[in-house]
């Protein structure tokens, strides 16, 4: 799944879950005062390191989705790791925020392949969800360039961001004025694919 159809005036901001606590706390109230939902795919080290960033996640009204236990290249891997880098993530959500997450986001890589696919089923994950719009706010090239390549968001976009870059928090102020005056409401995926 790379975007929704329902033509909704709605995208799905989805961040990659890894980094500091204190990036999150700041993108958490950034949020807070633009209500805006988001999904952050968490990577399991994430969880296990910095569980108050996911437990925040949570209870501030997001959703969270797998995104892996440690980040790999996760196609190069043989079914057995691979399964288990899936379910190692997926045991880490349920114990620190109560569920293992609706979605599955492959790493290393936009779109998941067939394995990844067939993985994340077995680990539990009908759907695995991509973007189509790519903030490459993880090359750290500053809020302007954040900002101007989240423009590309229009109704049923899912785009991806990361929490643990300081230049997404500068960024995100922008990014949701401009998705407001353009009549666009982040969303969750989960509310974004209804």
């Amino acid at each position: 799944m790379v975007r929704a159809t329902s033509g909704r005036p709605e995208v799905a901001l989805t961040f990659h879950g890894a980094g500091p606590l204190e990036i999150t706390r700041q993108v958490m109230a950034l949020l807070a005062q633009h209500n805006a939902k988001i999904t952050v795919f968490a990577v399991g080290t994430w969880l296990t390191d910095t569980p108050d960033g996911a437990r925040m996640v949570r209870d501030g009204g997001h959703e969270l989705g797998n995104h892996t236990w440690s980040h790999p290249d996760l196609e190069s891997y043989q079914p057995a790791p691979m399964l288990t880098e899936i379910e190692r993530c997926r045991d880490a959500l349920s114990k620190v925020v109560g569920t293992p997450g609706t979605f599955f986001r492959q790493s290393q890589g936009q779109h998941a392949t067939a394995r990844e696919l067939a993985a994340a089923g077995k680990a539990g994950y009908a759907t695995a969800l991509s973007y189509d719009v790519d903030s490459l706010d993880w090359t750290d090239p500053g809020a302007v360039a954040i900002r101007r390549a989240t423009a590309a968001a229009e109704a049923g976009s899912v785009v991806s961001m990361h929490l643990g870059h300081p230049g997404t928090v500068q960024a995100l102020p922008g990014i949701l004025t401009d998705l407001a005056n353009r009549g666009l409401t982040p969303v969750t995926a989960t509310e974004l694919l209804r």
